[in-house]
């Protein structure tokens, strides 16, 4: 049952959409509450600032004669003559140069001026017309703020004057403005709320379309692809990562497809193979039981017959031991030397295999490289034999070049014979493999020696390709590095 995949709602806890949402609303809160802290802070300190400038400029206007003489005008007030000064919500006081304070604002009710420490009526009386206040509490509790400024008369100092207020209006300001930023942030919040979501759910559709393709996919389809392109790099990046996943899979599971069918060809061919010449023997056994062993003649061509059979099983079990052998660990003892040399020591064993077909040799002296001797014998031997069994005994014609470039030495081995047709050259060097027109015993092996020359030659670090055309022959080149792989050579 395929089961179909389907991307949550926005609004789901464990959904991305929702996560994202969530967090982008939740850093926004922090940065808004952090800016209304700020504010508050800020815009409290510009009141009391403000503030106290006012109050500063209203004891400017209070008469220097009578900051001097406080005591008078504490007594005149006393004789029923009514308040000097009216300060509405504030409370003046004169402290003099001993500490002593007179309190000025006595009237319409008692109010007790804040007394600050002595320290800062010190300080007061070193500043001359800076600004000067402080924030303290009074005898009930009450959050003052107190401007004080020195009292200069004709250039001598006698004092300071003490302007108080209380700060709860300019705080209930403040907390107003902050209360109406708290409000219209949660209003924002909100909105952004509204507005994200659809705004959040067009961002996710890549995914959910990855999402939908993802759920198509399985072992039969892997031919499907996401879309790369849609205008999200991290999402393109997914998807392309997606794709070469999809496309490492595709091609291991052909990989593995093509491996269990070349197996199949393999155990089928094999199994052809053995059982031909098992046959056979088997065959002239029930002859010999017959009473075939007790005439001479019959008894010599059946021993003689399944002594060759033998044989090919035995070349046929070597040839494979040493295919597995180089598909499991290809051991190379690479020694550098003259390849055209190693030909010309076989001449002699070609021409013998040859029997009445030219050969030719055309080979460049001194063509140094790195090889296995008797590895490299092997393939030239198998490629001659090849090229032997398909030419004609009396005017076949086979060539053997060797050639040295820069990088690379290449040899070649060309024939005359009949050519291979071009649907059949891609397998030539799988194992097993023949055309139709080599089926026979005449012209066809077991088809394992151009396997095991490509091998050998692979674990050199060189390749082998065949070229050929029907009636006018083939050419199977060998192309070998002067230097081999790394790791190649072994001792």
């Amino acid at each position: 049952m395929k089961l179909k995949l389907r991307l949550p709602s926005i609004l789901t806890p464990h959904s991305l959409g929702f996560q994202l949402l969530s967090r982008s609303l939740l850093v926004l809160a922090v940065i808004l509450l952090f800016i209304g802290i700020f504010q508050y802070v800020v815009m409290r300190e510009f009141l009391f600032k403000n503030k106290a400038e006012t109050m500063q400029n209203q004891l400017q206007s209070v008469p220097r004669d009578v900051l001097a003489n406080p005591e008078g005008a504490s007594e005149g007030m006393g004789r029923g003559r009514g308040p000097m000064f009216f300060l509405p919500d504030m409370t003046l006081a004169v402290i003099d140069l001993s500490g002593n304070m007179t309190n000025l604002s006595n009237w319409p009710e008692s109010r007790t001026p804040p007394k600050l420490p002595q320290q800062d009526y010190d300080e007061a009386l070193q500043k001359k017309m800076r600004l000067n206040y402080k924030i303290t509490r009074d005898d009930q509790g009450n959050e003052q703020l107190v401007v004080l400024q020195q009292i200069d008369m004709r250039g001598r100092i006698l004092g300071v004057v003490q302007l108080s207020t209380s700060t709860a209006p300019l705080n209930d300001v403040a907390v107003s403005q902050l209360i109406t930023f708290v409000s219209l942030s949660l209003l924002a919040l909100f909105l952004g709320l509204l507005s994200f979501i659809p705004v959040m759910r067009r961002t996710l559709v890549p995914l959910s379309k990855m999402v939908d393709t993802v759920g198509r996919i399985d072992a039969g389809s892997l031919d499907e692809r996401l879309p790369a392109r849609q205008g999200q790099m991290e999402v393109d990046r997914l998807a392309l990562s997606f794709n070469g996943m999809l496309e490492r899979l595709e091609a291991s599971f052909a990989a593995e497809k093509e491996a269990k069918e070349q197996m199949r060809r393999f155990i089928a061919d094999a199994s052809h193979e053995l059982r031909t010449p098992l046959t056979s023997i088997h065959g002239f056994l029930e002859v010999l039981l017959r009473g075939a062993m007790n005439q001479p003649n019959q008894l010599h061509k059946a021993l003689t017959s399944m002594h060759s059979e033998s044989e090919r099983i035995n070349k046929l079990v070597r040839d494979l031991l040493l295919l597995a052998k180089m598909d499991r660990a290809p051991i190379m003892e690479m020694r550098e030397g003259a390849l055209d040399r190693l030909a010309k020591e076989m001449e002699h064993q070609m021409r013998l295999l040859a029997g009445n077909r030219e050969v030719s040799f055309r080979m460049d002296a001194g063509t140094q490289c790195l090889y296995d001797a008797d590895k490299m014998k092997q393939v030239v031997l198998n490629l001659f034999h090849n090229a032997v069994q398909h030419t004609d005994p009396d005017n076949g014609r086979i060539g053997i070049a060797l050639t040295e470039a820069e990088d690379h030495v290449e040899l070649s081995v060309a024939d005359n014979g009949s050519g291979i047709p071009e649907e059949h050259l891609p397998h030539v060097f799988d194992r097993f493999y023949r055309s139709e027109s080599s089926r026979t015993r005449k012209s066809g092996g077991a088809g394992l020696g151009l396997s095991i020359s490509r091998s050998i030659v692979e674990a050199h670090g060189g390749t082998i390709r065949a070229e050929s055309r029907v009636g006018e022959g083939s050419v199977f080149i060998v192309r070998l590095p002067v230097s081999p792989p790394y790791g190649a050579i072994q001792s």
